[in-house]
């Protein structure tokens, strides 16, 4: 039976895949693969004793667990006649030296020595992943608990056994997603298992081991949950706070830009829960305000008006800020502040995720929220240049951040709120509207083609909007926007959802021929209709993420659609959807 791993839903570098190693029945990961091994057994591989694929030294394991240790270790205690197959289904690498063996899954053999250490775990996890294809599934053996595998999966890590939650209990340590318990400690057990059906006076050491890894089932349940639902971090974020070493390993792996970003997809339906300053490291955040200071540029020549963000999303329709733009009457520029985004322009505030997160509402600002917020806000007005900028905003942070920067740049701002005041009180209001008294309004086409130009500037490049649609019309209504040229030839289309932009065959040629940066996937000679698999990807560009609108091109097809998989994952995987077909037309 063939073997393989093929990966279904992704939220960062955790995955939820379909595993089969010669079974029957294929396994869903992030899983537990005592019971995988003891049904079919794996082969293994060390990249230090196999080069070149010699096959000469590979052994057997049809044991319950998998080991830990190093891979001599692994070999001392476990090594059987090699058996009459063609290539084993799992190598066992060192972090130190990993290589791709061309096996569905890898182990890593030093995994005890790192665990409990922030910094060694993720550069072990990044080390392997980097040198292994993406379509192959990673194997932490010996570790796995109901506190740490949610952040083991959110790091990478496919494949867990039920070793280390089993010696814990019959040492007498009762786990739970929080804390390790002494068995002798607990008065009564916090958990409903079948294990813990027994009265607290019968449950035995036996009953505990059995209950771990119940617990740590349960637990990978839920984070199979979240990686579908996209909404894995925000789990994490709480679950890391349980362990010390856990945290400082989800700040290591959020140091490790190129990684996770590479996996993070740049859109998605779920929302961001910003209930702890550690949400200011995310990708998704982090990645806005790059491009909010690197590729976004103000087109208007009014003044600019700095306001406070909403609750409501998108900004524009709540009710504050239809007040500041009865105020306002288009004649000055709109951009919102907010933690954890930083600013916000307003041809962008339906651009993921300006439109799906949520933020704690205290009223206080920290330390870290200020310090990130006003950095953007200064590369941005470092980048942009207005003939006036008012802040429309109250003291409680928004004024700290404002004068931080204004003294920083040495800029002369105007402030419409009285101290103690509110945006929206009258006075307020009065202040903003008369401080654009004598201003000309921007027509409604003028804030269309800029918000057009600002999205293509956001997704594609810097100067990306101004190449791709130099002369353009616009139909139908914000913020479903249809982009035209002067042949009233529809280019593309605005998505609401997510603040993108959707080609069309005209379109995806324009960008093409045009010197915009073009996101690429040359695939073989076929049609595809619907999508295109992985196998038929020729070859792919770097900078490709989930989610990115790109051009399809092959011998006997030309067509567009939008990436299920990143870059350098189409080139690797030999299974799963590379990307969805929108258009497509034959050569």
């Amino acid at each position: 039976m063939t073997d393989y791993f093929e990966i279904h839903e992704r939220d960062g570098a955790a995955r939820v895949g379909e595993l089969r190693l010669e079974l029957d029945t294929p396994r869903t990961t992030p899983a537990l693969v005592d019971d995988i091994v003891e049904d079919a057994g794996s082969l293994w591989s060390d990249d230090r004793d196999v080069p070149d694929g010699d096959e000469s030294q590979l052994t057997v394991l049809p044991h319950r667990s998998f080991p830990g240790g190093t891979a001599d270790e692994v070999r001392e205690s476990f090594a059987v006649d090699y058996p009459d197959v063609d290539y084993p289904s799992v190598a066992v690498v060192s972090s130190e030296s990993p290589a791709d063996h061309g096996t569905d899954a890898y182990a890593v053999s030093n995994v005890q020595s790192i665990t409990g250490h922030g910094a060694a775990l993720v550069e072990a996890v990044v080390a392997v992943r980097e040198a292994i294809p993406a379509d192959t599934a990673l194997l932490f053996s010996g570790v796995a608990t109901p506190r740490n595998v949610a952040l083991l999966a959110y790091a990478g890590v496919d494949l867990f056994d039920e070793t280390a939650a089993v010696v814990k209990g019959t040492e007498g340590r009762y786990l739970t997603t929080d804390e390790a318990y002494f068995l002798e400690d607990l008065e009564e057990l916090p958990c409903t298992c079948p294990a813990c059906q027994k009265p607290r006076e019968e449950f035995t050491r036996e009953d505990c081991a059995a209950h771990n890894a119940n617990a740590l089932a349960a637990e990978l349940g839920i984070v199979r949950r979240r990686i579908r639902d996209g909404r894995l971090r925000d789990y994490v974020e709480g679950q890391a706070r349980h362990d010390q070493w856990l945290t400082a390993a989800m700040r290591e792996l959020d140091s490790q830009w190129g990684y996770l970003e590479e996996r993070t997809p740049i859109l998605r339906d779920a929302q961001i829960n910003a209930a702890t300053e550690d949400t200011l490291r995310r990708v998704e955040i982090q990645r806005f305000a790059d491009r909010i200071t690197s590729r976004y540029r103000n087109r208007f020549r009014n003044p600019l008006v700095l306001v406070p963000c909403s609750a409501t999303k998108p900004y524009s329709e709540s009710q504050s800020h239809r007040q500041f733009h009865d105020a306002i009457q288009w004649r000055a520029h709109l951009v919102s502040m907010t933690s954890p985004i930083g600013v916000v322009p307003q041809e962008l505030e339906t651009t993921y995720p300006a439109q799906q997160y949520d933020t704690v509402v205290t009223g206080r600002w920290s330390e870290d929220e200020k310090q990130f917020v006003s950095a953007v806000l200064r590369r941005y007005l470092e980048r942009n240049e207005y003939p006036e900028i008012i802040a429309h905003v109250p003291g409680e942070g928004y004024r700290d951040i404002v004068s931080r920067v204004e003294d920083e740049l040495d800029l002369e701002i105007t402030y419409t709120v009285p101290e103690g005041g509110h945006p929206t009180d009258e006075e307020s209001l009065s202040n903003l509207s008369s401080a654009l008294s004598g201003e000309l309004k921007y027509s409604k086409r003028e804030r269309e083609h800029n918000t057009v130009r600002a999205i293509a500037d956001y997704l594609l490049g810097d100067g990306a909007g101004d190449e791709l649609f130099p002369d353009i019309q616009t139909t139908s209504r914000y913020p479903k926007i249809q982009v035209r040229d002067a042949d009233e030839t529809q280019l593309a289309t605005m998505v609401p959802q997510y603040g993108t932009l959707s080609f069309t065959l005209e379109g995806a040629r324009q960008w093409v021929d045009s010197d915009a940066p073009t996101k690429r996937v040359e695939i073989d000679g076929f049609v595809p209709h619907g999508s295109v698999l992985a196998p038929g990807v020729v070859d792919a560009d770097e900078e490709i993420r989930v989610g990115d609108e790109v051009v399809v091109e092959g011998p006997k097809a030309f067509g567009v659609g939008r990436a299920e998989m990143f870059g350098r994952e189409m080139r690797e995987s030999t299974r799963g959807i590379a990307c969805e077909i929108r258009h497509v037309e034959e050569k």
